[in-house]
């Protein structure tokens, strides 16, 4: 079995882009680790987009640079309806990802239904480099790893492509 290639850093895939990098997020809960007290604060109304805006500072930054080079971010999200408290959550964060440059949109799953779709969350990059994110059950991050076979880096696009379609703008979608 050979082994597998080290996983770049999302600065060092993200900075790799020279034309476009598409996320697409399937899950419902992630796990919150380094935003808890955030989302705490959040679900007492004690929170600001401000607030946020510390949790997300660097990756803020990253998108930011790698935008101002005229690379395009975009977000889609798959969601159950009603949503979960964490969509809700990312939600109201979603107007900083959009300050820093990415554009995003959201796919009620029953939206999504005969679409091809990979089995994980990804990251494309330029139509042709695939990071796939793998969570355990509980929404933990578990060993992520990459593609560059045209065939997976295809599979994603169109994925992306049709869910893009189809998906509502963040400022139109209602939690």
């Amino acid at each position: 079995m050979t082994p597998k290639a080290p996983v770049p850093s999302f600065d060092d895939l993200l900075s790799s882009a020279t034309r476009s990098a598409l996320h697409l997020e399937m899950r419902d809960v992630y796990a919150v680790g380094e935003e808890e007290d955030d989302m705490q604060r959040w679900r007492s109304g004690q929170w600001s987009l401000d607030d946020g805006r510390k949790v997300m500072a660097g990756w803020m930054d990253l998108v930011e640079s790698v935008t101002k080079r005229g690379v395009s971010v975009r977000r889609a999200r798959i969601v159950s309806v009603p949503v979960t408290e964490y969509i809700q959550y990312e939600h109201a964060l979603t107007p900083l990802n959009i300050l820093a440059g990415e554009d995003c949109r959201w796919l009620p799953r029953r939206e999504a239904l005969g679409i091809p779709l990979p089995a994980a969350d990804f990251w494309l990059i330029d139509e042709r480099v695939v990071r796939f994110n793998h969570f355990s059950g509980m929404g933990e991050p578990v060993d992520p790893e990459m593609s560059e076979d045209p065939a997976v880096a295809s599979l994603c696009a169109s994925a992306f492509a049709a869910v893009w379609g189809r998906a509502t703008p963040h400022g139109e979608f209602q939690v």
